[in-house]
């Protein structure tokens, strides 16, 4: 069987990020979208349902209420303050995705505060050689924040579909029930708005100082 060496991974890695950067639109550009497509009743991707116009819909009034509503202990805000490494948080990700419109914001606030942080955005199906090299147990779970460090242009960490715990009771419910129901789906929703965005943060802010 033939391998393929690490470093070669990497450089491939690499180019597929150099090559799909200048396509990369900035958080307010992509919510700018998100309203747009919301409007018409249509969404990201190659795939044109109702239900994925719904969860648009939705996604586009969870993130407004977000980025209103977030904010962040004195805690992380010193933690976030701390890092002074240039570096560019990549994510993939679509306007129909349930797990994004929770976390995205909170990305994005954390790169408001940290001028070393620079959050660009891409749509996962627009980029499959790249969404390839980030999967998560085979699959092309989204959103995944992909750390760039500017100076060398190495991954320096990876994050996502979830935070720690939303993914512990995702797994949770998948062991007891196999798959995840519509009914777990709108629970999670719950649970995230109880959250307050705080599992993503406590994630980020550990990526960040690692």
């Amino acid at each position: 069987m033939q391998t393929v060496n690490p470093e070669t991974t990497e450089r491939m890695t690499q180019e597929l990020i150099k090559e799909s950067l200048p396509n990369a639109i900035s958080y307010n550009e992509y919510r700018e979208l998100v309203a747009q497509l919301a409007q018409e009743g249509k969404s990201t991707g190659p795939e044109h349902t109702e239900a994925l116009t719904n969860y648009t819909q939705l996604n586009d009034k969870r993130m407004k209420r977000w980025d209103k509503t977030l904010k962040f202990t004195p805690e992380a805000l010193d933690k976030i303050a701390q890092f002074d490494q240039k570096t560019t948080w990549l994510v993939l990700t679509e306007s129909w995705c349930g797990d994004a419109s929770p976390s995205l914001p909170v990305m994005h606030k954390i790169a408001e505060l940290n001028p070393n942080i620079t959050l660009k955005i891409l749509l996962r199906d627009d980029n499959g050689a790249l969404m390839n090299r980030f999967l998560t147990k085979g699959a092309m779970s989204i959103p995944k924040l992909i750390a760039i460090d500017d100076s060398s242009e190495e991954v320096v960490g990876d994050w996502g579909p979830r935070s720690k715990n939303a993914t512990k009771l995702v797994e949770d419910f998948k062991a007891e029930h196999g798959t995840l129901t519509a009914e777990f789906k709108q629970d999670l929703q719950v649970w995230y708005n109880k959250d307050k965005g705080q599992s993503v943060l406590d994630d980020l802010t550990r990526l960040l100082l690692k």
